[in-house]
C-alpha cells in the first residue's frame, strides 16, 4: 500500500478559466490494497503504472483538492494495450475487463474500508483506455476497483480531471499504426504535455485509439461503437495510409468512410479533427497519397467550421524525411516526437486560441436522449430506463437532456422532459 508522499498541491494557474480540466489527481495520496504502486498511477510519468493483480482498487484521496474543482470529475485510465482487439497486431496486457469507479464521504487520512458508492459499473471492457464523467459533489475519495483483467493482471495510470465546468479539454485519436506510435503517452514527451508546455492551464485528457494495420473500413464499422457513452470531447480520425497503400484507386472509398466517421462525431455531439495523410518515400504509399489528401481538402470544404484541420503531416514528413523510418512509411522515434508536438501546436492554434469567442460547440436537439437528431417519445422511453439501471439504454450528449442544467441527470430531468414532449 502507498500513501503517495509525493503530493502537490500545484493545481491549475486558473481552475476556473473556461475550457480547462486540469488534472486534480497528481500526487495526491494513493492507496491499493494489495499491491505498493499506487503512487504510479497518478505520478508525472506514463511509462510508470499501477500494477496488480485482479481483484484490487487504486483510491485516490481529492480531499486536499478545492471542493469547487471536484464537483464533477473526468476519470481517464489508461493502458498500453493496442486499443481495441482489431488487426493482425491488436495485443491486450493487463488490461481491466470489469470494474467500478467509485466514490466515498469519508474524511482525508486513512482510505476508507467502507461507505464506498459505485458511480459507473464497466463489464466485458475490451478497450485499452476510457473516460468516465462522475458526479463528485460532496465526496472526498476516488478508486478505480477491478475485479477481471485480461491476464489476471492489470497496469494502468489513472488521471482525475476537474470537470466541474464541463468537458472540454478531451481528446482521442482514432488511426492506423502511425497514430498507436504516434499518440501513445508513455514514451517521450506526451501531446497533454507538449499542450500544457505551451500554455499551462491545459492539460488534455488524451486516449491514443490507434491500431496498427487497420484502414478507414475498420474505423467506420466500430466508431459508433466507440464513441458510445464517452464523454470524450474531440475526436481525431487519421486514416488513409493503409488505405493508399498500393491503391491509388481508392480514394472514394476513404471519402465515403471518412465522411461517416464525421457525421457519427457531430451526430454524438462531438467535435472532429482531420489531419493531412503523411507523406512517405515509400512510393507504393508516397505516389498515392496526393489523391487522398484531396479528398481531405474535399472535406474541409464540405464541412467548413464543424471540422477542426488537423495538422498537415503530407507537409511535414515531405519536408522532413529525417523523421520516417527505413520503410519510408513509419515515423521513426524522431519523428514521433515530431509529430505530438506538431499535433499540440496546431491544435493550439486551431482550438485552445479560439476559447472564450467562438470555440467549436456542435449543435444538439434538446430532449435528444438517444442521439438519433430528433426529439420524440423514444427519448422518454430511453432515459426512464436508464435511470432504472437498464444497461442497454445509452444516453448520447449529455447537454440535450441535462434538462435542469444543473450537471446531474436524476428524475427531474425526466419530468421536465416528459412536458416538454406533452407541450
Amino acid at each position: 500500500m502507498s500513501d503517495g508522499s509525493a503530493y502537490s498541491t500545484a493545481f491549475a494557474a486558473d481552475p476556473f478559466f473556461e475550457g480547462a480540466n486540469p488534472v486534480i489527481s497528481r500526487g495526491v495520496p494513493a492507496y491499493s490494497d494489495k499491491s505498493d504502486s499506487a503512487s504510479m498511477g497518478n505520478d508525472e510519468h506514463y511509462f510508470t503504472s499501477w500494477n496488480a493483480s485482479a481483484g484490487d482498487y487504486l483510491a485516490y484521496d481529492l480531499s486536499g483538492v478545492p471542493k469547487e474543482q471536484r464537483k464533477n470529475v473526468l476519470a481517464a485510465w489508461y493502458n498500453l494495450s493496442s486499443y481495441d482487439d482489431l488487426g493482425a497486431y491488436a495485443s491486450r496486457n493487463a488490461e481491466p475487463t470489469d470494474y467500478t469507479i467509485e466514490v466515498n464521504k469519508a474524511a482525508g487520512g486513512n482510505c476508507p474500508s467502507a461507505g464506498w458508492e459505485t458511480a459507473v459499473t464497466v463489464t466485458g471492457n475490451g478497450l485499452s483506455s476510457r473516460q468516465h464523467l462522475i458526479d463528485m459533489d460532496g465526496y472526498n475519495w476516488i478508486r478505480m476497483n477491478v475485479s477481471k483483467a485480461s491476464g489476471d493482471r492489470v497496469t494502468l495510470n489513472l488521471d482525475i480531471h476537474d470537470a466541474s465546468q464541463g468537458v472540454f479539454d478531451s481528446w482521442i485519436f482514432f488511426g492506423d499504426s502511425i497514430t498507436a506510435g504516434g499518440m501513445v503517452n508513455a514514451y517521450g514527451t506526451s501531446y497533454a504535455s507538449y499542450v500544457n508546455q505551451i500554455d499551462d492551464r491545459f492539460f488534455p485528457a488524451q486516449e491514443n485509439g490507434g491500431i496498427g494495420g487497420i484502414t478507414s473500413k475498420d474505423g467506420r464499422e466500430h466508431i459508433d461503437e466507440w464513441l458510445s457513452g464517452s464523454p470524450v470531447h474531440f475526436v481525431s480520425i487519421a486514416y488513409g495510409t493503409n488505405d493508399c497503400w498500393g491503391n491509388p484507386n481508392n480514394a472514394e472509398s476513404y471519402y465515403s468512410n471518412t465522411k461517416y466517421m464525421i457525421d457519427a462525431v457531430l451526430k454524438a455531439g462531438k467535435v472532429p479533427v482531420l489531419p493531412k495523410i503523411p507523406s512517405s518515400t515509400n512510393k507504393d504509399v508516397g505516389d498515392n497519397v496526393g489523391y487522398y489528401n484531396s479528398v481531405v481538402d474535399k472535406l474541409y470544404e464540405e464541412y467548413g467550421d464543424k471540422l477542426v484541420h488537423g495538422p498537415d503531416f503530407d507537409d511535414f514528413f515531405s519536408k522532413n524525411t529525417w523523421g520516417l523510418s527505413a520503410d519510408g512509411v513509419h515515423p521513426n522515434s524522431e519523428g514521433y516526437e515530431a509529430m505530438k508536438k506538431l499535433w499540440a501546436e496546431t491544435m493550439y492554434e486551431n482550438v485552445y486560441r479560439k476559447i472564450g469567442s467562438q470555440p467549436p460547440v456542435p449543435e444538439y436537439v434538446k430532449g435528444d436522449v438517444n442521439g438519433d437528431g430528433e426529439f420524440s417519445s423514444a427519448d422518454l422511453v430511453t432515459l426512464q430506463k436508464w435511470l432504472l439501471g437498464d444497461k442497454s439504454a445509452e444516453l448520447a450528449d449529455r447537454k440535450a437532456y441535462d434538462l435542469c442544467e444543473d450537471g446531474r441527470i436524476d428524475t427531474f430531468d425526466l419530468c421536465l422532459l416528459r412536458q416538454l414532449l406533452i407541450s
